[in-house]
């Protein structure tokens, strides 16, 4: 592996970190010894890449530092093409135009041959499921951000109405239904709330409690997934 492509492995790799990670480990996932690891860290940090930390301790990249946008792999190309089109197909018109534009401004900086690889993609997906919101999954995606309470009338598969006030803090789209993760007030627990059985809703100009980060670790934790690095 060219040296420059092995310090780009490397930041790769410190960015899916989010805490201080050895230098075994590093050295171990990016398959280098780990006197090559030190000194490629030491390289980066020279080079002005935001790495604190020491070998004995462990080492994490700081968030805001940016990688050159042209150094793409194939398949982080063909991987990226399908995110796109994978949303451009399931997500509401305003996030799937947001995908169309997040890879037309990827393209942009690209060399040429890179930039001939978005074009010529192979990977594709299916048409777009025929089941329709009644929920405005732009605002929710906007009360997400915000934290904010969420007002809603809810059908249950049944044709009950319940009126729940929640607090969204994800939305999942699955292949053929999106479903709100919330805690639920009402229930005093997590509650999954599919968006084509939101009658209406309001978003509330209260800010719920607890942190939306906070909320997903616990639900996380409930619903049996791994823990994120």
């Amino acid at each position: 592996m060219a040296r420059s492509e092995r310090l780009l492995t490397l930041l790769q790799t410190l960015r899916r970190y989010r805490r201080p990670v050895r230098g075994a480990a590093l050295a171990a996932e990016t398959g280098v010894s780990l006197r090559t690891l030190y000194r490629d860290i030491a390289s980066l940090q020279s080079q002005g890449a935001m790495i604190e930390g020491e070998a004995g301790v462990g080492y994490v990249l700081k968030p805001g530092f940016m990688l050159p946008p042209m150094m793409f792999s194939q398949d982080e190309i063909e991987a990226l093409v399908l995110g796109s089109r994978w949303v451009a197909r399931a997500a509401e018109p305003r996030l799937a135009g947001a995908g169309t534009d997040a890879i037309a401004k990827i393209a942009a900086v690209l060399p040429d041959d890179m930039r001939e690889a978005i074009d010529q993609a192979t990977l594709f997906v299916g048409p777009r499921r025929s089941g329709e919101d009644k929920a405005d999954l732009a605002a929710i995606r906007k009360t997400i951000r915000s934290e904010r309470i969420l007002e809603i009338n809810y059908s249950d598969e049944r044709g009950a109405v319940s009126t729940r006030r929640v607090w969204p803090f994800a939305l999942s789209y699955l292949e053929q239904v999106r479903v709100m993760v919330a805690w639920c007030e009402l229930r005093q627990d997590f509650r999954h709330f599919r968006t084509d059985r939101i009658i209406d809703m309001a978003p509330l100009d209260v800010r719920y409690p607890r942190r939306r980060a906070a909320l997903i670790k616990e639900w996380r934790e409930q619903q049996g997934f791994p823990a994120e690095p």
